[in-house]
């Protein structure tokens, strides 16, 4: 799980949590833009996201809806991901590659190989300083989680 600067924990400092939102943000537009690169985004990939954002940053299936729909919103308005990957490039090591998880577990659900799918991984690990090694183990722990491969 990140380290979680969203929990409504009252005794967070208020700096911690104002930081929260753009973090949340990020990585909701980035799995949206994962889910969209295959051009078919659909209720599967929608619960997906949901259900990666709960578990990441410990939200009600609720908040992790508002959220993934501000994602959605936010990505189809940007002009490119790296206002995004800015964000998510600060996170530490550990949390880039559960990051990179949620977003293999996103591309691999439907079963199909698309180049645009890789070629948005190969992108994203560049921007958020993450080693393609890195992002192929990630791949395979979450193909075998999955049995897809």
């Amino acid at each position: 799980m990140f380290k979680n600067p969203f929990s409504k924990n009252k005794k967070q400092p208020a700096a911690e949590r104002d930081r929260a939102a753009p973090l949340q943000l990020a990585i909701a537009a980035l799995l949206v833009e994962a889910a969209r690169a295959d051009d078919h985004y659909d209720d599967r990939e929608r619960r997906i996201v949901d259900r990666s954002l709960q578990s990441q940053f410990n939200l009600s299936q609720d908040e992790a809806e508002k959220i993934r729909i501000a994602g959605e919103a936010a990505q189809a308005d940007a002009l490119d991901i790296q206002r995004f990957t800015r964000v998510a490039k600060e996170m530490p090591a550990e949390d880039k590659i559960t990051f990179l998880e949620m977003l293999w577990e996103i591309i691999l659900s439907d079963g199909e190989k698309d180049p645009f799918e890789d070629t948005l991984m190969r992108r994203i690990c560049g921007l958020i300083y993450v080693e393609d090694r890195m992002s192929g183990e990630a791949r395979a722990r979450v193909a075998a989680r999955l049995g897809t491969e």
